[in-house]
C-alpha cells in the first residue's frame, strides 16, 4: 500500500472533481500525496482492487455497492445503505464508508431548506444515501419515487423508520417541502412527469453536478440546487478517513482546510 497515492474510480469518470477538492485538501494539509482519476467498472472491479497500490479510493456511479461487498468492515452509515463510496485500503481487507450521507446533509442544511416532507427521486445506490440522509436531518415524511414502485421499495426496506413510502413517478403527487433527485445527470423524465413533480415538489436538490442545470432542474421549482455542496461536504469526510481513519473525526485545522476545498470547487 502506498501513503502517498489515492484515487477516484468509477464509469464514466472524466467529469469528476474529486482530485481537484482532494488535492487542496492535502496541500492545505502540507501532505504530499496524490490523487487520481481511474475508469473502473464493475466488471474490471475485482482485478484493480487486487492490483492496487493506493491508500485509499473514492467510488462513484457504479461501484457503490460492488466496494460495499468488497469490504471486510463497514461503518455504520455503509451498513445502513449497503453502498460505499469510501474505501480504505489496508494489509488487510479494505474498510467501507459511507460519507454521501453525512456529505447530503450537510449540503442541504446549508440551503435552509424545509425537510419535513421530502422526496427521493431515484431508486439506485445514491438514493438510499438521500433516504438515510433525510432521516438524520428528521424528515417526518419521506417517499422514494421511481419508475417501478418495486425499486422504490427496495430502498424504503433500508429505513430506521415507518415514515418511509414507495410510490412510482406516475403516482408522486402529494406535495412535499424538498425533492432530492438522485438521478444521474443528464437523465431525462417525461415532461408531463417532470412538470408535476415540479409543481408539487418545493425545493429542489439535485445530486448531479455535471451537466448544470440537469433537464429535472429546469422546472418551476421554488429553488434549486446542485450537487456541488454534497460533493464538497462528502469529500471532508473521505479526508478524515485517508488522513485519521475516521470520517467524524476532525482534521488539523480543518476550517482552513474545507475554506482551500471550497475555494478550488469555485475556481
Amino acid at each position: 500500500m502506498s501513503d502517498a497515492a489515492l484515487e477516484v474510480w468509477g464509469s464514466p469518470i472524466s467529469h469528476s472533481r474529486s482530485p481537484e477538492l482532494h488535492g487542496a485538501a492535502y496541500a492545505a494539509l502540507g501532505l504530499d500525496w496524490s490523487f487520481s482519476r481511474r475508469e473502473v467498472t464493475q466488471a474490471s472491479f475485482a482485478d484493480e482492487l487486487r492490483g492496487s497500490a493506493c491508500r485509499g479510493l473514492a467510488l462513484t456511479y457504479p461501484l457503490k455497492e460492488t466496494a460495499y461487498a468488497a469490504a471486510g468492515w463497514r461503518d455504520p452509515r455503509a451498513r445502513a445503505t449497503g453502498v460505499a463510496n469510501t474505501l480504505l485500503l489496508t494489509d488487510d481487507a479494505p474498510r467501507a464508508f459511507n460519507t454521501d450521507v453525512a456529505g447530503l446533509a450537510a449540503a442541504i442544511r446549508e440551503t435552509g431548506a424545509d425537510v419535513s416532507a421530502v422526496r427521493i427521486v431515484g431508486a439506485g445506490a445514491t438514493a438510499t444515501s438521500a433516504l438515510a440522509a433525510a432521516e438524520e436531518l428528521g424528515a417526518e415524511r419521506i417517499e422514494i419515487a421511481a419508475r417501478r414502485a418495486e425499486r422504490a421499495r427496495a430502498v424504503v426496506a433500508t429505513a430506521r423508520g415507518r415514515h418511509a413510502r414507495a410510490a412510482s413517478l406516475a403516482d408522486a403527487t402529494a406535495p412535499v417541502t424538498l425533492t432530492i433527485s438522485t438521478l444521474p445527470g443528464g437523465t431525462a423524465l417525461p415532461p408531463d412527469v417532470a412538470a408535476r413533480l415540479a409543481a408539487a415538489g418545493g425545493t429542489l436538490y439535485d445530486v448531479a453536478y455535471s451537466p448544470w442545470p440537469t433537464p429535472l432542474a429546469g422546472g418551476a421549482w421554488e429553488a434549486t440546487h446542485h450537487g456541488l455542496g454534497m460533493l464538497l461536504h462528502q469529500a471532508v469526510a473521505q479526508v478524515r478517513v485517508f488522513v485519521t481513519g475516521d470520517p467524524d473525526t476532525p482534521l488539523p485545522g480543518e476550517p482552513g482546510v474545507v475554506a482551500a476545498m471550497r475555494a478550488a470547487l469555485a475556481g
